[in-house]
């Protein structure tokens, strides 16, 4: 098991939800971390309640959709902290309703903030990974790419994206000779609270994909199995894993109607997120 102390972490959309639960445990690991968000207040927040709990902590606000944006931070995370040994992409931005209902932006701007922002990040620091044989880059994808989700097109786009560009990476560092450089995809089910409150399944859908308490549940997933295992995939609930089974072994006509059955074709029913134009307020997931 991987000892975490003293290594130099960047956490995107580290001020709120997921985030914030994976940077408390952290700085409790004795780790320097480094967070990125939108929301100045919220980084404010978060500074003043990290402070005292063990690792230096640094907090900056961050479009990670902003390629350069992205280079001048990845550059002071380097003086703040020597080195970036850990990369957890978080940020995501979602935008709820049918996609022949939204205007195209909102469309375009889940991609911007939750794809094309890992491309920018990863590019920043894989190379002094590769340099070093060292290092772990989690990419945060959802439960929403192991079953598709009406409602949320685009959303469950940008995270199948994700989770396959997860894996190629991958696969690409260790046909380099470069096993010390791991990649961890994690695909939280639905948090109670927070970005997806209200969203929901019917009876028969969370006997496979009981909704998860809070964010920490999904943090300690990163940091103990992601982190400390240097495991390939975290999941939780782990009931979500039924869903890549069956997928592999169901024909997509069944496919479709079970997912139907377990209420994704109503599942932002009564979601509380935020809907409407996209602007750029990209929130931790």
């Amino acid at each position: 098991m991987a000892n975490l102390k003293g290594k130099k972490v960047v956490v995107t959309g580290g001020a709120m939800g997921i985030g914030l639960a994976v940077c408390k445990r952290l700085v409790r690991e004795e780790c320097d971390v480094t967070i990125w968000d939108l929301n100045q207040e919220a980084i404010e927040t978060a500074l003043k309640e990290l402070s005292g709990e063990g690792g230096k902590v640094f907090g900056y606000t961050c479009d990670v959709s902003d390629k350069e944006s992205v280079k001048e931070l990845a550059d002071q995370a380097r003086q703040d902290m020597g080195q970036v040994d850990i990369l957890i992409n978080n940020a995501g931005f979602v935008r709820h309703g049918m996609f022949w209902e939204q205007p195209v932006e909102n469309a375009i701007r889940q991609m911007e903030v939750n794809v094309n922002a890992l491309f920018y990040s990863i590019h920043e620091f894989l190379p002094e990974m590769m340099e070093r044989d060292s290092g772990h880059i989690v990419n945060v994808s959802s439960g929403v790419a192991f079953s598709s989700a009406p409602g949320l097109a685009a959303y469950t786009t940008s995270k199948w994206a994700v989770w396959g560009m997860t894996d190629v990476l991958r696969l690409e560092v260790l046909n380099a000779g470069k096993k010390g450089v791991k990649f961890t995809s994690v695909h939280p089910g639905n948090i109670l609270s927070g970005m997806f409150e209200g969203f929901a399944l019917n009876a028969f859908g969370t006997l496979f994909a009981p909704p998860v308490k809070d964010h920490d549940v999904i943090a300690k997933g990163i940091v103990e199995s992601g982190l400390k295992k240097d495991r390939h995939l975290v999941v939780r609930p782990r009931r979500l894993y039924f869903s890549m089974m069956i997928r592999g072994l169901v024909p997509d006509v069944f496919m479709g109607k079970l997912a139907l059955m377990a209420g994704l074709g109503n599942c932002v029913s009564k979601y509380k997120g935020r809907k409407g134009l996209a602007h750029s307020d990209a929130a931790a997931e």
